[in-house]
C-alpha cells in the first residue's frame, strides 16, 4: 500500500515527544497561545491579537514546525472568534492572524480552522519524555477554557487513537493477506482488528472519569464550533488579506479522525447517502497522508466479497466480530454524546433563565445555536444512530 509509509511517518511523528515551542521569531504567537484561557476569561484576547505583529511563515522549517504552527494559530483563531460567545461573533479574522494561518494551512493541505488533527493528534506531550504514553504522563501543548475537563477530553480522545493503532496495522495485514490468498494471516488480522476496536471502547469509557459534562457543554464545546452550518455564524468568516469573500469551514469533529473511515472502508460498510456525504466532506479536514490511506483501502480488493466467496465459516465469524465491535463502539459513542450534549443541554436550558448570567463562554453561559448539532455541523443524533445502524447491517448473515 503506497500510502502506508506516509501514514506511518505521520503517526510516528505524532507519537514522538515533539517540541512544544516554535522558533524564536514566533514568540508573539506562542506567548498568546500559552495564555489563551486567561486572555479569553478576561476578554482581552481580541485586543492582544490586534497588537500582534504580522509575521512571515518563511522561518517555519519542516512539517513538525508547520503542524505546531497550525495548532497554535487554530487555537488563537477559535479563541478570537468565540471569546464573547455565540452572540458576540465577528465577521473578519484580522490579517495578522488570517494570512499566516492560511499560508500554513496551504503548506499542510489542511483547512484554516481547528481540526481533529490539531486538537488531538498534534496537541500532546509527555511530562516525562521517557515515560509511558498514558494519561498520567501526558499533557496538552495548547489549551482553551475548560481546565482539567478540556485536558481530559483531548487526552482521552488521543488514547482512543492510540488504541486503534494495532487495528490500523491489521488493515494493512488483511489487505496483503487477501492479495496473497493467505487465509490464516487474514483470520489473525481480523482478530486483531476486533480486539483493537474493543480497546478503543475501553479508552472512550474513560471520558466519564476525566470530563465534566456541564463544563464540556457550556464552556468547551463552543470553541470547537466552526462557521459552516452554524446559525451563530450564518455568513461564514472573511480571512482578511486572503479573500474578500467569506469562507465557511466545519468545526472540529470526531468524524475527522481517520480511524473509523479506515475501518468502514475495509469492512465495506455502506452508510446512507446523507451520512456518506458528511463523512466524505470530513475527509477534507484530515492530513493528506491520512486521507490517501483511507482512499487506498477503498481501492483495495473487497474484504467482504473475499470472505463470502471463500465459504470459510471461521473467516465469516471473524469478519462479523469486527463489524459487531464497530457497531458496539458507535453505540458507546452515542451514549457519551447523550450524556455530554443532550442531557447537559437540558440542564443548561433549565439554568439559562437564571439571573446574573454574563455573556461569554468562559463564564459558562451555554451555547444554544448548536444544541442538536455536532461541532462539525451534523444533526448529531440522527447521524450517529444512522451510521451505527448501517454498520450493524454490514454483518454477513449465515
Amino acid at each position: 500500500m503506497a500510502a502506508l509509509p506516509c501514514l506511518r511517518a505521520t503517526r510516528d511523528r505524532e507519537q514522538k515527544n515533539r517540541g512544544a515551542e516554535l522558533p524564536a521569531p514566533y514568540g508573539p504567537w506562542m506567548e498568546i497561545a500559552h495564555n489563551l484561557p486567561q486572555l479569553i476569561a478576561s476578554h482581552r484576547l481580541r485586543s492582544r491579537v490586534h497588537q500582534m505583529p504580522q509575521l512571515s511563515t518563511q522561518h517555519l522549517q519542516g512539517r513538525e514546525e508547520l503542524h505546531l504552527a497550525h495548532l497554535v494559530l487554530s487555537f488563537i483563531t477559535m479563541g478570537y472568534l468565540w471569546q464573547e460567545g455565540e452572540e458576540g461573533t465577528v465577521k473578519v479574522l484580522p490579517r495578522n492572524l488570517a494570512v499566516p494561518f492560511w499560508e500554513v494551512s496551504q503548506a499542510l493541505g489542511l483547512p484554516p480552522i481547528l481540526s481533529h488533527a490539531d486538537f488531538v493528534l498534534a496537541n500532546w506531550r509527555r511530562k516525562n519524555p521517557n515515560g509511558p504514553l498514558e494519561i498520567e504522563n501526558l499533557d496538552t501543548i495548547i489549551s482553551l477554557p475548560g481546565g482539567q475537563s478540556l485536558r481530559g477530553f483531548i487526552l482521552v480522545t488521543l488514547l482512543v487513537e492510540k488504541a486503534a493503532v494495532p487495528g490500523i496495522k491489521a488493515i494493512v495485514q488483511a489487505i496483503h493477506a487477501i492479495l496473497q490468498l493467505d487465509e490464516e494471516t487474514l483470520h489473525k488480522a481480523l482478530q486483531e482488528l476486533a480486539e483493537a476496536i474493543g480497546d478503543m471502547g475501553k479508552a472512550l469509557q474513560r471520558m466519564h472519569d476525566y470530563v465534566d459534562p456541564a463544563v464540556f457543554y457550556a464552556v468547551i464545546r463552543i470553541f470547537l464550533s466552526g462557521w459552516k452550518d452554524n446559525p451563530a455564524m450564518p455568513d461564514g468568516l472573511i480571512y482578511e488579506g486572503v479573500c474578500e469573500q467569506p469562507m465557511a469551514f466545519s468545526g472540529g469533529s470526531a468524524a475527522q479522525s481517520t480511524i473509523l473511515h479506515a475501518f468502514d472502508e475495509l469492512l465495506g460498510i455502506r452508510h446512507s447517502q446523507e451520512s456518506t456525504a458528511f463523512l466524505h466532506r470530513m475527509r477534507d479536514y484530515m492530513p493528506p497522508p491520512h486521507r490517501a490511506f483511507v482512499e487506498e483501502i477503498h481501492r483495495a480488493p473487497s474484504l467482504k466479497q473475499h470472505v463470502l466467496s471463500s465459504g470459510d465459516a471461521r473467516l465469516c465469524a471473524a469478519f462479523n466480530r469486527c463489524v459487531s465491535a464497530l457497531a458496539d463502539f458507535r453505540s458507546l459513542h452515542i451514549t457519551i454524546v447523550t450524556k455530554y450534549i443532550s442531557v447537559a443541554a437540558a440542564k443548561a436550558k433549565a439554568e439559562r433563565a437564571e439571573p446574573g448570567n454574563r455573556a461569554g463562554p468562559s463564564t459558562g453561559k451555554p451555547p444554544s445555536a448548536l444544541e442538536a448539532k455536532g461541532t462539525g455541523g451534523s444533526h448529531i443524533f440522527s447521524f450517529l444512530k444512522s451510521v451505527r445502524d448501517t454498520t450493524r447491517e454490514g454483518m454477513i448473515s449465515a
